[in-house]
């Protein structure tokens, strides 16, 4: 076992992708059962390959990026057996010129807290990754506290699916997904009681982006993502926000291999974003956040 240590040039990337999901592992187990998978690409719009880790690995350095990696644990919602976090810190330690490692526990198993702590200390994950509508839990029930508190302890960063999803979508009912669980609002409790913890709320959060602006505004401890939608759909609140008293809080991120990087930076010069704000959002911003 190699436990992950950082060996990033920030001088050599132009950005830090926060939000990329390893979907497949080398045996081929993918992260999400078939019906989801079909799902989330019709919600895309994309018949794109799932890329392993090695494979994104050699991606991002081709395109001199670094890029934080992770999958999503929900077993207990879904029953389909996850992505190995282990093997994603093993991953991206091999790898660890152009990956971050994120781990991923089910909130609702028992053994959440213990995961985290071997996780972070056997295997050196620098954030763990949750996704309330996906795992089925709400974020701001005080059930899940010890988690958050762990997290805290250990100096690492909640990144936190914030909401509308494409996970679901189409399928009867949503496939029993609640969207309302993503709403940002559920996370400022979380961030007034846990004050040191770091919090990603993740995506632009339609429908819900003026509580997700409320909460970063009051809680400097919540960062925005800006993963999974294209930058020409971005809210103009949000554009105002990062232009000008979230510019400091606020991160690229793509969501691939569902969007591109390449296409998120293709569709930013679309929007009104300013180019004084953007080596900040593409990496500054992030290297701050993660201790690089």
């Amino acid at each position: 076992m190699t436990r992950y240590e950082s060996a990033i040039d920030l001088d050599a990337i132009t950005a830090i992708d926060v939000h990329v999901h390893i979907e497949i592992d080398h045996h081929g187990h993918a992260s999400l059962p078939p019906d989801l998978v079909e799902a989330a690409s019709k919600y895309f719009t994309t018949d794109l390959e799932r890329p392993d880790l090695d494979a994104i690995a050699a991606y991002y350095r081709e395109r001199q990026m670094a890029a934080v990696v992770f999958t999503v644990d929900a077993e207990s919602q879904l029953g389909h057996a996850p992505l190995s976090s282990e093997d994603i810190a093993e991953g991206a330690a091999r790898h660890n010129d152009v990956l971050i490692p994120f781990g991923s526990v089910d909130p609702r198993r028992t053994d959440a807290v213990d995961r985290i702590t071997r996780l972070v200390e056997d295997h050196g994950v620098r954030g763990f990754k949750f996704h309330p509508t996906v795992q089925g839990f709400d974020p701001s029930d005080e059930r899940y506290y010890p988690i958050y508190a762990t997290l805290q302890d250990a100096g690492v960063v909640g990144l936190f699916h914030t909401g509308q999803t494409g996970i679901g979508a189409g399928l009867p009912g949503g496939r029993g997904f609640k969207l309302g669980l993503s709403n940002p609002m559920l996370l400022d409790p979380v961030a007034a009681d846990f004050p040191n913890l770091q919090i990603i709320m993740a995506h632009p959060s339609v429908p819900w982006q003026d509580e997700a602006l409320s909460v970063a505004t009051h809680k400097h401890n919540t960062w925005i993502d800006l993963s999974g939608w294209s930058p020409k759909y971005f809210p103009d609140s949000l554009v105002r926000a990062a232009n000008s008293y979230l510019k400091k809080r606020v991160l690229f991120g793509s969501d691939f291999p569902l969007l591109t990087p390449e296409r998120w930076r293709r569709d930013v010069e679309l929007t009104s974003l300013k180019p004084e704000v953007m080596p900040g959002i593409l990496k500054d911003n992030a290297a701050r956040l993660l201790g690089l």
